[in-house]
């Protein structure tokens, strides 16, 4: 039977999602585990997971450092034989610094988490951090950040945030060459000892693994001391008031880099799924209105986009393109246009639909593996939502209406809220 190429296939839209539960755990030592279960595969990947985020900074970029530094020697093993010792066991290592959250991460085979174990605990207590290496992983940050800082894009997102949050906000602050020059020893090493050092954390344990593998847990991570005393607060400077655009004029370059956006919420708060759905009608996909637009049909731009990045204690919603320097003012006058349309006329039905079943199979799509299902779950376990956030997912999503795109459109995307930075020229 020959296939009819002019009929688009059938298809039926996701309405609900079944995941699986996570297993908690409380080892001896008070640490928190969660479990997922999935054996498709014999590997699993083990994450320690710190409240020791830029948040908790006291000197700039100390965070980053202390967490990539945790590999580069203990009292008994070298940089170079910590790798060696993984390598042997085909197991990887990711030390993952972020705005609220930092994680020490290790992929292996099940079969050999219980050698790897003895030496993942030794580098979260013991680590020395050797001048040396930190003196070339300065250097290596200090040449990667001169070469994005002669990138527009890159310097319009530090401008972006800095003037969402303020320059010496948690979530304002990026790395800049400067201050990773200033950055000693000693900071490194107060950043691990105040906030890392002996404080609890959670693992969060996904793939192949079981009882079994929780009870090497136990015996090796579960005996480690830890002080459960409160963490002193950092002084978070005051978020600014709205500014006038800001404009990094470069006079040779051909391009600009725009970012048009504003400070929002976190995906607690009651219209986030209502923003979120408005934000991808707006220009969360492909065939976002955006795309069509200034990519399609104006030819400005090979990609534009809006996403609404979350973080534990606050978010933002953001606009990006790099365009032609002379389509500049054009683009932004489109943008707007595009926003007044959201606010004044409902989205159709169809449209609407193509945007709730994309994001359906998006985030379905997102939880192939187990490793990608845990990711899903730190939201819930680090960022205070409900257990049920997850499975009523898609409900949420297909429960906004045309009116409700609207409403969020007038109350959230009013040009006199949003914050606009250019870096290139107008």
């Amino acid at each position: 039977m020959l296939l009819d190429r002019t009929q688009p296939p059938a298809f039926q839209s996701i309405q609900n999602v079944s995941l699986p539960l996570l297993k908690p755990y409380t080892l001896d030592n008070g640490v928190r585990l969660n479990l997922i279960d999935i054996p498709s595969q014999p590997v699993l990947r083990l994450e320690c997971i710190f409240d020791a985020g830029t948040w908790h900074e006291q000197a700039p970029t100390s965070g980053f450092f202390a967490l990539k530094m945790l590999s580069e020697g203990t009292p008994g093993r070298t940089s170079a034989q910590i790798s060696e010792y993984f390598d042997g066991y085909g197991a990887f290592l990711e030390l993952n610094s972020g705005p609220d959250r930092s994680s020490v991460v290790v992929y292996c085979l099940t079969k050999f988490l219980p050698n790897v174990l003895p030496l993942l605990s030794e580098m979260i207590t013991e680590p020395i951090f050797p001048q040396k290496e930190l003196d070339d992983l300065r250097n290596i940050t200090m040449q990667n950040l001169r070469i994005n800082y002669e990138k527009n894009a890159y310097m319009a997102g530090v401008l972006f945030r800095a003037k969402v949050f303020g320059a010496t906000h948690p979530y304002g602050r990026s790395q800049n060459p400067d201050a990773v020059e200033q950055l000693t020893q000693a900071d490194v090493v107060a950043f691990y000892e105040r906030v890392i050092k002996n404080r609890p954390f959670q693992i969060l344990l996904a793939g192949q693994a079981s009882e079994v593998e929780v009870d090497y847990i136990n015996k090796t991570i579960g005996q480690l001391p830890i002080t459960y005393d409160t963490l002193a607060d950092v002084v978070i400077p005051p978020i600014p008031d709205a500014t006038a655009p800001t404009l990094l004029e470069k006079e040779d370059s051909v391009q600009s880099s725009i970012r048009l956006g504003r400070r929002l919420f976190t995906r607690s708060h009651p219209d986030f799924f209502r923003m979120l759905v408005t934000n991808e009608v707006l220009g969360g996909y492909f065939g976002s209105r955006l795309m069509k637009n200034i990519r399609e049909e104006k030819g400005f731009t090979y990609g534009i986009s809006s996403n609404m990045p979350s973080f534990r204690r606050d978010g933002y919603f953001l606009i990006g393109t790099d365009v032609k320097r002379e389509n500049t003012q054009e683009t932004l006058d489109e943008i707007h246009k595009e926003i007044r349309q959201l606010q004044t006329e409902p989205v159709g039905t169809d449209e609407l639909e193509t945007v709730k079943n994309y994001m359906s199979g998006e985030f379905v799509g997102s939880l192939n593996t187990p490793f990608e299902i845990a990711d899903r779950y730190k939201v819930i376990l680090f960022d205070g939502l409900p257990a049920d956030f997850l499975t009523t997912y898609i409900q949420h999503i297909r429960a906004v209406s045309p009116d409700d795109v609207m409403a969020m459109a007038k109350r959230y995307l009013n040009p006199d809220q949003l914050q606009e930075v250019i870096v290139g020229g107008k």
